[in-house]
């Protein structure tokens, strides 16, 4: 008979895994990156990984995040009668400061960027009301599908800045920095790994994959190495709080491909001891237990910091309206 589980993972957010069509209870589109999974064991010794009882949890985990929003599209018309489409979005980045030894966790730094990103080769930043939208020039043609995406890049931008400015204040080289999402080009930040919740791509041989599945709470598979564009070691961990299904709580995390095996390695075992103490719940989170809690406040805080939809969306309209006036 075959079993099921309900995940925790409220369904509006899509899945906490991206399965095939086929049924399977895990991520079924095969990644053709070259990966190395005798980084830490040879491949034929893959087993789960129990925390062990000499790691240190740092003193100070830092835990940053962004939130976006598309305000309005909009189209522009050029003197050459040709036009081209636009989007006026907002996001913004946090950081969340967590004090292990004291308890405390506390927004450290937060900041709003609005863009109007477009491949118009004329168009100016639009004044709505308060709110200034700073012209971002895409290149090529700038089909209006392709608007969205164009707004990662300033938040990473947004993101590494700010990450750097409140960890200033760290520098006894006890901290842990957890950026929600792949490192991509944040590989140069010290003391950092990228926490990545959704599963997309199968990585790893059937044979490996059954360790992944087989992981208890807070365990985590040996460390790989990554050989795709951004690159990178990487390795699997379960959260506490899962639904038994086999991918349930089952987060991937990366660090930087300039550091060596060794130091990816003790970082593997220092998300171990660390990461499942921000497991959230089912009843307080949907998408349980993979939304760390510190994560899921900031991401409240930060989409409070945008801003009204409407009425942006409202004084976008009239400053539009009035540019064509003049």
């Amino acid at each position: 008979m075959t079993n099921m589980f309900v995940d925790a993972w409220d369904p509006s957010y899509g899945s906490s895994f991206e399965g095939g069509g086929d049924g399977g209870d895990g991520p079924a589109s095969p990644s053709s990156a070259q990966v190395d999974t005798d980084v830490e064991v040879p491949a034929a010794e893959w087993a789960p990984i129990d925390v062990s009882s000499s790691v240190r949890c740092p003193d100070v985990v830092f835990l940053v995040d962004g939130v976006r929003r598309n305000d309005a599209g909009l189209w522009t018309a050029e003197e050459d009668g040709t036009s081209y489409a636009g989007l006026a979005a907002s996001y913004a980045a946090g950081v969340v400061r967590c004090d292990l030894a004291r308890g405390v966790a506390e927004l450290v730094g937060a900041r709003v960027g609005r863009g109007l990103f477009t491949a118009s080769p004329t168009a100016a930043d639009v004044q709505a009301g308060s709110v200034r939208y700073e012209v971002h020039r895409i290149h090529g043609t700038g089909e209006a599908s392709k608007l969205p995406a164009a707004v990662q890049g300033p938040l990473t931008a947004l993101e590494i800045d700010i990450s750097a400015t409140a960890r200033d204040a760290s520098s006894d080289g006890r901290d842990l920095l957890v950026v929600d999402g792949p490192l991509r080009n944040r590989r140069q930040l010290p003391r950092t790994i990228g926490y990545v919740k959704t599963q997309q791509k199968q990585y790893l041989p059937a044979a490996l994959t059954a360790v992944v599945t087989s992981l208890r709470p807070s365990q985590r598979t040996p460390v790989f190495h990554l050989g795709t564009v951004w690159g990178g070691w990487s390795w699997y961990l379960r959260l506490p709080g899962a639904s038994g299904a086999p991918w349930s709580g089952i987060v991937r995390v990366e660090c930087s491909p300039d550091l060596t095996p060794g130091e990816a390695i003790e970082l593997a075992e220092v998300s171990g001891a660390t990461l499942p103490r921000f497991a959230s719940s089912a009843y307080k989170d949907p998408r349980a237990p993979q939304n760390l809690v510190p994560i899921a406040g900031l991401e409240r805080r930060l989409r409070g910091l945008l801003g009204d939809s409407r009425v942006l969306h409202r004084a976008l309209t009239q400053a539009t309206a009035r540019a064509r006036l003049n």
